[in-house]
Order: C-alpha cells, then sequence, then structure tokens
C-alpha cells in the first residue's frame, strides 16, 4: 500500500489515486473461498453486491458469543475457530462497523491473520464507490482537495478515497486521529459556547465537548428524533441538573414541517416512506436569529438538509461545524462545497477518528481569523 505522506495541495486527485481496482472486483477474481463476517443490515447490503458481481459466498461466520446455533440468509453461522479448522486459507469479509478500540484491534489482528476487506457500501442511498465513481466526479473532488485547510487534511481525505475504493483498513489506520487533538488543534472550544447538537443521541458529543472545557457553556441546544435515545438524553440532563440547555424531541431538517420517520432505536433512526410522522426543525427556526458558536450534525445521511436549515446561521454567525460525510457517497465532495457555499470565509479541514469502515469520516470548519 502506498500512501502519501503530504500530497501537494496543486496536485490533482487523478494523479493520486493510486487504487483503480475496487475491493469487488479484487473478490470476483479470488481463487480461495471468501467467508463473511457478521449478521445483519451490513451483511445483507454486501450479499446484495456479491449478487450483482457474481461472487460466491463460502459461508458466514460471527464473533462466539453470537453464534449459538444461528443460520442467515440460508447459511449456518460459524465460528472462526470452525472456518479456519475447515479451510486452511480464505478471505474473510467484514460486514458490521467498529468504533471500540479493541474491537478495532481484533479486526486488525484478522488483518495480519488472513486477507481481510471491509467494502464500502453507503448507509444511505445507494451505488458503490469504485474508481469509476471518483472519475465521474473529479471536478467536486479535486474542488475540495484543493480547498482544504491544511495537508493533514488533505492526506485524510485521499487515504479515505483509496480505502472506499480498496477496501483495505490500511487507509484508515494510517490517518486515525485521536478526538482530543481535533479539539485542541481545530475546535479549540472555550466556556462560553452555544452548542448545537443535531442527532445528540444519549449525550455523548455533549459529555465529550464539556470534557474539554471544564463543564462550562453559555446555552446548548440538542435534538434527538428517536424516543428511547431522546428519554436517555433527558436523564443525563436531569441527573447532572444541567442549566440552560435545551432538548427537542425532533429531526434536523431544512424547514419546520412533519415527515415519516423509522426508529431503530439507536444511532441509525431515520427518515423513511410509511414511518410514524415526526416533528422536524431547521437550526434557524430554533435559533431565532440568535448566535451559535458550535453546530454538530450527525444526522444519518440528512445532513446536506440539515446544512441548509442552518444556512442563515451559518452566513451571519459562522459558528465552528462538526459535520460527518460518511452516511452517502456524494457526502465526501458535497457537503465541504455545500458549507464553502453557504460561508466561503470558512477553513475546512477534515479528520478520521477511530472507526472501521470509514464512519467518524467528519467535516470540521472554523471562521477564518
Amino acid at each position: 500500500m502506498n500512501v502519501t505522506a503530504f500530497p501537494p495541495k496543486g496536485a490533482g486527485l487523478e494523479s493520486l489515486i493510486t487504487e483503480k481496482k475496487s475491493c469487488w472486483e479484487r473478490l470476483k477474481a479470488e481463487k480461495r473461498p471468501i467467508f463473511i463476517y457478521g449478521m445483519g443490515d451490513g451483511a445483507m447490503k454486501i450479499m446484495a453486491v456479491f449478487r450483482q458481481y457474481g461472487i460466491a459466498v463460502a459461508g458466514i461466520f460471527a464473533s462466539d458469543d453470537f453464534v449459538r446455533g444461528h443460520s442467515f440468509a440460508g447459511y449456518r453461522v460459524h465460528k472462526l475457530s470452525e472456518v479456519e479448522e475447515m479451510v486452511d486459507d480464505f478471505v474473510i469479509v467484514l460486514a458490521f462497523a467498529a468504533g471500540y478500540p479493541e474491537l478495532v484491534e481484533y479486526i486488525r489482528s484478522l488483518s495480519r491473520k488472513h486477507t481481510l476487506y471491509v467494502p464500502d457500501v453507503p448507509v444511505i442511498g445507494t451505488g458503490l464507490f469504485t474508481y469509476d465513481y471518483c472519475m465521474e466526479h473529479l471536478q467536486e473532488l479535486n474542488a475540495v482537495y484543493r480547498s482544504l485547510a491544511d495537508d493533514e487534511s488533505r492526506r485524510v481525505f485521499l487515504n479515505v478515497i483509496q480505502f472506499k475504493i480498496s477496501g483495505n483498513i490500511g487507509y484508515l489506520d494510517a490517518v486515525t486521529e485521536e478526538p482530543d487533538n481535533i479539539y485542541r488543534q481545530i475546535l479549540k472550544p472555550n466556556k462560553n459556547e452555544t452548542f448545537v447538537d443535531l442527532g445528540a443521541y444519549n449525550g455523548d458529543t455533549i459529555r465529550e465537548l464539556l470534557d474539554h472545557t471544564a463543564g462550562k457553556y453559555f446555552a446548548i441546544h440538542a435534538m434527538e428524533p428517536d424516543r428511547k435515545n431522546f428519554k436517555k438524553l433527558r436523564a443525563y440532563i436531569e441527573e447532572n441538573n444541567m442549566k440552560r440547555i435545551s432538548a427537542y424531541q425532533c429531526a434536523a431538517w431544512c424547514t419546520d414541517t412533519e415527515l415519516p420517520f423509522s426508529a431503530k432505536s439507536g444511532r441509525q433512526s431515520v427518515f423513511a416512506p410509511g414511518g410514524q410522522l415526526m416533528t422536524v426543525r431547521s437550526v434557524d427556526s430554533i435559533l431565532q436569529n440568535q448566535p451559535a458558536t458550535l453546530l454538530k450534525m450527525d444526522v444519518e445521511g440528512f445532513e446536506r438538509e440539515a446544512l441548509w436549515g442552518a444556512s442563515k446561521t451559518i452566513a451571519r454567525h459562522a459558528p465552528k461545524l462538526v459535520v460527518a460525510m460518511y452516511h452517502r457517497n456524494e457526502d465526501i465532495f458535497e457537503l465541504p462545497l455545500l458549507v464553502k457555499k453557504l460561508n466561503p470565509k470558512y477553513q475546512i479541514y477534515i479528520r478520521h477518528r477511530l472507526y472501521i469502515p470509514a464512519w467518524e469520516t467528519n467535516l470540521y470548519a472554523v471562521p477564518e481569523n
């Protein structure tokens, strides 16, 4: 794997992207048995692409605690040790996301022992992120690449693209950043932040922010649509006797309305046809022309709509931004370009926090001094 340490700003990505063959093409050419590691939605998406490419599945295995005689998609679910007893040399395709250090390290250990691919399938939307896809959107990708504020952002951007094409986790390992560094070097929060948290979950990002401000803040607005998550958020607020914090059980959108919503009681509650109607609101509506200093968006693929809903706040007050840019294939170029359109004075950074696949790849925008 060839990882460019500091890709030059003036170069075009067409000369820097070395991964031209997708993981799907490599898997199709494999002669060894291919086993999928994991069950659930991720495995179903991967198996659908396998059918599209004519890739054969030799079997499925899961972590020992999840086997228990299960079958999945017509396959008996094995333990890894059972697969290793049956087959001397095989390929592993990871079909779930990992964000905890212990689990990530276990996956890394598997990659040292077996050939491992982590295919990139979008959380929301369709299509595959391949070299051809990059060439189709080369103009937008180059526009983002050349607008990034530092060499590290360009390195992360290129490596994430290379990972998405290849499924090689080495590209992510080379650019994974500690959250503390991102807060210290880019966001630099102070004790007077007005924080708007879109996709507040159970208050985890609020806790993370307050760890860097000695628990101090001016005001917090937290939006969380899922009923169970919102209950946990309220409990966190009450247990810590937090003042000047407003919690809204609603989703972020470009305007105030109602939309069908599928609650999954986790991080991936999404809008879905036929779901229960849910109130959605815009940041501009909630703030009513009042300033915000820090705005975070992790809204399961609807960051574009949420950004438009905060367009007046972004244009007038230029809050620091943290925007998830991994739910849809197009997020990696559409969201940075949209932020620049809403306020050209932003400096754009990209960092990847610990996660496999390229989830927790985020856009960070700060106004120029």
